[in-house]
Parts: C-alpha cells; structure tokens; sequence
C-alpha cells in the first residue's frame, strides 16, 4: 500500500502543481493585455511554478486529499489553490466586461492542458512496451483529470471562484453589485459543499461528460 501510494504522489505531483499554477498565471496574463500591469510588475506571469506555489493550497491539501483517497478509498474532489494572481479590476480598460476574460482565462488554461495532456496519452498507448510509456500514460490520465475538475469547479458560480467573476460581469450593474457583497461567505460555502460531499454529487457527472468528450476528440 505504501508504495502504491508513492507511486500515486509521483505520478500526480507534476501534473497538480502546473494546473494550479499555469492556471494563476494565465490570469495574470490575460489582465496584462487588458491594460492591468499588477501581476506582471510582481514577476507573476511566469511559467515558473515556484512563483506561484501556495504551501499548504498547492502542496498540503491535494497531498492530504491523495493520501485520503488512497488509504480509505473513493473518490473525492482533488482541491487546491496557488497564490492568487493580484487583479486591479479598476486598472483594466473595461473593468466590468474584460473581469469576464481575466476570469475566463484561469478555466481557459485547464481545458488547454487537458488537451495537452491528452495528446501525450494518445502519444503513450502509441509505443507500447516502450519503458517510457506506461508512467507517461498514468501521469497524463492524472493531468486530464485534474485539469478538468479545476476547470469544471472554477466555474461554479460562487465567488470569489472565476465562475462568479464571469457572473458578476455579465450580470447588470444593479446585481452585480450586490452580489458581489456576498463574496466573503463565498469560501465557506465551498467548504461546506465540499466536505458535505454536495460538490461531488454537482460536479462528478460534469466530469465524467467532460472526460467522455475529451476521449471521444482524441480518440483514446
């Protein structure tokens, strides 16, 4: 079991460490082109994972989530955060209409990876008995995976997740502003639905379509 175990941490460590962060930092760039220099005057549009690694968000809780899973079995929703790419909504061009692709830009790069990652799936089950191509295989699984629940959860429209950003900004001024006070109770909210297991039962049919789809496109 414990090595079956480490066996999984390796496997999951690459692919949940660039989906959390790539994901932080294609929010910082899609801000720079609307006209926000925030993160790009911190060095946070980097590709390099270390300038956005949370310690606990990125590494301790999808580890303990893993570890969770694989000693007492089920599924879970694998949950993380890096840390968050600092946004000056007021500095973008268009604040209320370009928030909805400074948003949408975080889903955006999961749904890309998980793309990636399921072309170099098809590339693994296309060389079998190469030494290279089982562990190649599972570790580009895991990255579907993972970058699909990322992307499906950021979505639900609860804020401050990028799905209630993409709400607030299409929804009228009026509405928009008051639901955007409801923002503090937004994580708790998350919690709750997480650990009562209500996350799991919205999302888990989302992600087995979005899983069918992606097999179905790249025919694997």
């Amino acid at each position: 079991m414990e090595f079956n175990l480490v066996q999984t941490i390796a496997i999951y460590a690459l692919p949940v460490i660039f989906a959390i962060t790539l994901h932080e930092a294609a929010h910082g760039y899609v801000a720079r082109h609307f006209g926000d220099l925030t993160a790009y005057r911190l060095g946070r549009i980097s590709l390099n994972p270390l300038r956005h690694i949370d310690l606990v968000g990125t590494i301790v809780v999808p580890l303990v989530i893993l570890v969770m899973s694989k000693l007492f079995g089920g599924g879970g929703i694998l949950f993380g955060w890096a840390k968050p790419v600092p946004v000056n909504f007021h500095a973008l061009r268009h604040p209320k209409r370009d928030m909805l692709w400074v948003a949408a830009a975080g889903p955006g790069s999961n749904l890309v990876m998980a793309c990636l990652w399921a072309l170099a799936l098809k590339g693994a089950v296309s060389m079998p008995g190469h030494y290279f191509a089982e562990p190649l295989a599972f570790m580009a699984q895991a990255g579907i995976l993972i970058n699909i629940v990322l992307m499906l959860l950021n979505l639900l429209p609860i804020l401050p997740l990028d799905g209630g950003r993409m709400l607030t900004s299409l929804l009228p001024e009026p509405a928009a502003v008051s639901y955007a006070r409801l923002e503090p109770l937004g994580f708790p909210i998350l919690l709750v639905l997480l650990f009562t297991n209500v996350l799991g039962v919205i999302l888990n049919p989302l992600i087995a379509t979005s899983l069918h789809v992606i097999g179905t496109l790249f025919r694997i």
